[in-house]
């Protein structure tokens, strides 16, 4: 006959003094994303648990308990991030940017921050795709180092995840004579 460990006896503190990592319930391995996944994290709800350190009485309170980042936090921690950039005109591939301005003419509608960003979340580390439109005129490789750098240090300092790589898409290039199609035709009658 065996007997199934309690949940206490299974986090246990060992003799040793090394604390144990040991999951009872099956949930928390259901919502982090299998290593290798690659998808919209917005989509997926996952989250990931960042900095579980020592457990027991001895230890200061800021290093019991777990801290758990959803991969749609980093997905909008990178948009913004990217977007902060000049040269930066919009994120997403087509289809997404046109569903992205009609959403954002219906009253009450919000943009959509992490349009065009894809991550892969693991325990420790993080890599991120993102779909960029960038200005007319500016030079695409400098855009691309700066969007690399802003979205790393952001993400880093925010999440606590190191930043393993950035792939960058430039999907399109915003001419300044698009700005005058978009504008609203004036009335031709008085």
């Amino acid at each position: 006959m065996t007997t199934k460990p309690s949940p206490a006896a299974a986090s246990a503190v060992p003799a040793t003094g090394v604390s144990t990592d040991v999951h009872t319930s099956g949930r928390e391995a259901r919502d982090r994303p299998a290593a290798g996944s690659r998808g919209q994290a917005a989509a997926s709800g996952a989250t990931t648990t960042v900095g579980s350190g020592p457990v027991g009485p001895d230890e200061p309170a800021a290093t019991r308990g777990r801290t758990s980042i959803a991969d749609v936090v980093v997905v909008k921690i990178a948009g913004m991030a990217a977007r902060e950039v000049p040269g930066v005109y919009d994120m997403g591939g087509g289809l997404s940017r046109t569903l992205g301005a009609v959403r954002d003419r219906v009253p009450g509608g919000r943009p959509n921050v992490g349009r065009g960003v894809k991550v892969e979340v693991g325990e420790r580390q993080t890599a991120l795709d993102l779909d960029l439109v960038v200005e007319y005129g500016v030079p695409i490789a400098d855009v691309a180092r700066d969007v690399r750098e802003n979205v790393i240090a952001a993400v880093e300092r925010m999440t606590g995840l190191e930043v393993v790589e950035v792939n960058l898409a430039v999907g399109d290039v915003h001419l300044p004579e698009e700005d005058d199609d978009q504008a609203p035709a004036e009335s031709r009658v008085a």
